[in-house]
């Protein structure tokens, strides 16, 4: 392996390595929680975004006196890294009303990890025209914010070229997936993780490069494996690892889409171009993210509503030609569990079959998994 999908490989292995290089520099780097930060304002205020994780390989140890246990995992092991000093090079951190345990983070992490700068960005959770009007206040506050940490005005030209390059890397992105779709796939789905994973912890310019590079090593492959395999799309919470999906593709199938936090949520959309950056911003943010946190109010029937809410799922499934699907929802995870029957109800009333797994963080008992995936994909055929 060369190339892109080297650099790649070796970024996911020590993700903060370009970010602590870049703080010894005197770049003040900022962890952010969630795919509703808007990164854009991060960027276009000459500090560099680094997207925050808990490790799915690392047990627990310094956090538990902090959160209970019943909180979700994903916040207790970031809450726990960062206890351990891994997020020592971070200079102040953003967190988004994604859910109530990114709340309640918010609330202990600052009188515990040192920082220069904490935000909370408060994302309503519905779609009314009051909410984005509440929202776009929220990001000028969050603007005026920024310009005060650092000293220097964000100008509309500022956030104008912000847009540009993460909307460039939101394309690039989508590229990546394209590559998804034949038989067998182009590249793997552990493969697509890792690449995304560098993105996340690299300054927006470079990680375009980076993704264009990727982009070429992929043109030259002939394929990903053999024909035939059952094709996989996985729903759910976390996977910045790539623990469970490397345990779906060794039981025999190929993980050719998602819709996941450090997946597709991210990059599925683009920045509306407006007049004033912020508006755009506020109303793309809040309606093109398809979360479990934000309300979808539908009219009609109770089918009318499912396909309101879910047919994105659909739309995907069927493009990438999805042969089933498995949700993957981490333990205390209300959002994604309230959502997760009507999910399934909607996915199998559209002929797709469904495994549902709700697991622990980091995993835990990964042959009892594997033997639950592979009886799946044997139904699957």
């Amino acid at each position: 392996m060369t190339g892109g999908l080297a650099v790649a490989e070796d970024v996911y292995r020590d993700r903060s390595r370009r970010a602590r290089e870049l703080a010894a520099e005197g770049k003040k780097v900022i962890g952010y929680f969630c795919a509703l930060t808007p990164v854009e304002l991060i960027t276009a205020a000459g500090l560099v975004p680094f997207r925050l994780t808990g490790s799915m390989r690392d047990q627990i140890t310094v956090a538990q006196g902090h959160l209970e246990s019943i909180a979700c995992p994903f916040t207790r092991s970031a809450l726990d890294l960062a206890l351990k000093g891994n997020y020592s090079f971070v200079e102040g951190y953003v967190f988004p009303h994604a859910c109530d345990n990114i709340v309640k983070l918010y609330e202990i992490w600052p009188h515990n990890v040192a920082h220069s700068y904490a935000h909370f960005v408060n994302a309503p959770h519905t779609l009314s025209e009051p909410s984005m009007k509440f929202f776009e206040a929220e990001l000028r506050t969050f603007k005026v914010s920024l310009e005060r940490y650092t000293g220097r005005t964000i100008t509309t030209d500022d956030l104008r070229s912000a847009v540009r390059l993460h909307n460039e890397q939101r394309a690039l992105v989508r590229r990546l997936y394209d590559f998804r779709k034949s038989d067998p796939p182009r590249i793997a789905g552990s493969e697509v993780t890792k690449v995304l994973m560098a993105a996340m912890s690299l300054p927006v310019a470079e990680a375009n490069e980076l993704l264009l590079s990727v982009i070429a090593d992929v043109e030259k492959r002939e394929g990903g494996g053999p024909q035939g395999r059952p094709r996989v799309l996985i729903y759910g919470t976390g996977n910045e690892e790539t623990v469970f999906i490397d345990l779906v593709e060794q039981a025999g199938a190929h993980v050719v889409a998602d819709d996941l936090c450090f997946g597709t949520r991210p990059y599925w959309f683009e920045v509306e171009v407006t007049d004033d950056p912020l508006t755009g911003l506020a109303r793309s943010y809040l309606e093109k993210i398809n979360c479990p946190r934000t309300y979808r109010q539908s009219p009609g029937t109770h089918q009318e509503d499912l396909e309101h809410r879910f047919g994105y799922i659909y739309r995907m499934a069927s493009d990438f030609r999805v042969s089933g699907v498995i949700f993957f929802i981490l333990h205390y995870c209300d959002t994604h569990c309230f959502d997760a029957p009507d999910v399934r109800e909607y996915l199998t009333g559209k002929g797709i079959p469904v495994l549902e797994i709700e697991e622990e963080y980091p995993i835990s008992g990964t042959g009892r998994l594997k033997t639950r995936i592979e009886a799946f994909l044997e139904m699957l055929g």
